[in-house]
């Protein structure tokens, strides 16, 4: 029995955790971030000592009438101190901007390979405009993490440091401010414990309409034909008053912890040199060391600056929490298995797939021959889409098993599956940057010869070849019908070998001379030994071996077309 192999690094992952594996990611620029900001933090802690000396030099210079070499030299101190804070500083801009966009970088990456690994089953669950939000705008704010983490840790230095100084000046100018602290400690905890379910409600509402607006531009033409442009512009900013509300109460709470932060911050300074001014009469210190005791309960309340970075990293735990969403759908797993020599064979047995808590597919037994096409037909919502994805293993179903010439599809490896069952869709993703690279899309690419072959095959050569670049066209200046994008889709299922094609109304928006030549095509002219067809049109069906009748979820008759036909619900199908 074949094992199956699993990507740990893409298993789901929690907020916290993924934030680290970022972190890990970005850990020497981190860490080159992080000696930044202490250096700096460094150089602020020195520069009051050095200009308090400087006051003492220049004070006791005048007093006794010597010069002023020693005032000098500190003088010299501060200019290079001033000069190394300006260098660091210009460091940390670098180091912040850099590490922020490779972080963003490899979050993107690593949700953007979970959603083509967990393949249709993400994009079921989540909109397609809500993903691209979560991709674009929630990455970014995700990314600013561990930079934002290792500048509040080392910012944490300058006011420890400072307190530190002050008690080395003087216990009591220590104590004065740690009498204080508390408040300040207290205000950070409420701000962020408040802030954080308010960031992740304002991003919940952003994903929401980002999917409604992604909804409208995909629908725009028949948006247009039905003139309700106004009414579809209010559903997709319908949630905007939200959003606002949302939006405004996250500043409010910023503001009023930063107002509140600004406000204990002076009394806790003033206390501090209040204390040394009181000292200094005492003459237990000097109006340097007065100065240096002012500069560092500045430095000492700076811990109140922190609210910025801390709802930095609120902002980012929430839309992380957002990313890790995304990657608790399971990837797909592969088997090592290859298959033996064969014709294409395929058989489901007992398949039942549950979507929305309805049974779409239920118990469903059915066999496609070697060698043959089997058409598939049934009314909207019969589950004939979900049947053919769950055929080449675009889905998994809940219940049962589907064999390719006796291999169970799950014990295959990813390479050995892709290369034997090809699809063709109703609405091609034309992929590539030329019509030819649509074409020839996937591993390994066809020879050129192959891919004009399959266009030729598919009635695309004709309307290719009268564009000025032919196959060189690039895709976004190719203008192309509906029709036509079928046809380039086909030619890309006909380009490849393999023993099954699955074909998910590939033919819909074919006219009727068309669809006849590439039916002549698809049975005599490709490489594909087995087909799988989903058919809406009769003449569709009745080129098939044989017909496979799907009503709600089982296969209520298989046959060939002309012995349905005779029974006046299976005509009714194609009626309705």
């Amino acid at each position: 029995m074949a094992t199956t192999t699993s990507r740990p690094q893409d298993q789901p992952a929690t907020d916290a955790g993924l934030l680290h594996a970022a972190t890990r990611h970005s850990a020497a620029r981190c860490a080159a971030l992080a000696l930044c900001t202490v250096a700096a933090a460094g150089a602020s802690l020195l520069l009051p000592l050095a200009i308090g000396r400087a006051l003492d030099a220049v004070l006791t210079g005048h007093a006794s009438g010597a010069a002023g070499d020693d005032a000098t030299r500190w003088v010299l101190v501060c200019a290079a101190l001033i000069g190394a804070s300006a260098l660091l500083d210009a460091c940390d801009s670098v180091l912040t901007g850099t590490t922020n966009a490779r972080t963003t970088a490899w979050l993107r990456g690593r949700v953007i390979r979970h959603v083509l690994g967990a393949g249709p089953r993400a994009t079921a669950r989540f909109s397609h405009g809500d993903l691209v939000a979560r991709l674009v705008d929630n990455a970014a704010h995700a990314g600013i993490a561990p930079a934002t983490l290792a500048a509040l840790l080392a910012a944490l230095a300058a006011p420890l440091g400072a307190v530190v100084a002050l008690a080395l000046i003087d216990g009591l100018l220590a104590v004065a401010f740690l009498a204080g602290a508390p408040v300040l400690v207290l205000l950070l905890r409420a701000f962020v414990r408040v802030s954080s379910d308010c960031v992740a409600r304002y991003q919940e509402v952003q994903g929401i309409i980002a999917g409604r607006l992604a909804e409208a531009i995909g629908g725009a033409r028949t948006v247009a034909a039905a003139r309700t442009e106004d009414k579809e512009a209010a559903r997709v900013l319908g949630d905007l008053p939200e959003l606002s509300r949302h939006g405004h109460r996250m500043w409010r709470i910023q503001g009023r912890s930063q107002a509140q932060a600004v406000t204990v911050a002076p009394l806790l300074q003033l206390a501090v040199v209040a204390v040394a001014g009181h000292l200094l009469l005492r003459h237990r210190i000097s109006v340097g060391e007065l100065l240096a005791a002012s500069r560092y309960a500045v430095l000492a309340t700076g811990i109140g600056v922190l609210v910025g970075q801390l709802g930095g990293l609120v902002r980012a735990r929430a839309t992380a929490r957002r990313l890790a969403e995304v990657l608790t759908e399971p990837v797909t797993e592969y088997g090592q298995a290859q298959l033996p020599p064969g014709d294409g064979r395929l058989e489901l047995r007992g398949i039942k797939v549950t979507r929305g808590g309805r049974a779409v597919l239920d118990g469903l037994d059915l066999t496609v021959p070697a060698g043959g096409t089997l058409a598939v037909v049934g009314r909207s919502g019969a589950g004939k889409s979900l049947l053919a994805a769950v055929a080449g293993r675009l889905a998994d179903p809940d219940e049962g098993d589907v064999r390719l010439d006796g291999v169970p599809l799950r014990s295959l490896s990813r390479e050995e599956l892709r290369r034997e069952v090809g699809y063709a869709f109703e609405r091609p993703a034309l992929l590539g940057a030329t019509l030819a690279d649509t074409i020839g899309f996937g591993a390994p690419r066809p020879a050129p010869s192959r891919v004009r072959e399959a266009a030729r095959a598919a009635r695309a050569d004709t309307f290719i070849t009268r564009l000025p670049d032919g196959y060189a066209t690039p895709c976004a200046q190719a203008p192309l019908s509906g029709g036509e994008a079928q046809r380039l889709g086909l030619a890309r299922a006909f380009a490849r070998g393999g023993r099954l094609l699955i074909l998910d109304d590939a033919m819909s928006s074919l006219d009727t001379v068309t669809e006849h030549h590439i039916a002549e095509a698809l049975l005599h002219h490709t490489p594909h030994r087995s087909r799988l067809v989903i058919a809406h049109r009769a003449t569709t069906a009745a080129r098939a071996d044989a017909v496979a009748w799907l009503h709600e979820g089982r296969v209520r008759a298989v046959g060939t077309h002309a012995e349905l036909w005779q029974r006046p619900e299976y005509r009714e199908v194609f009626e309705a």
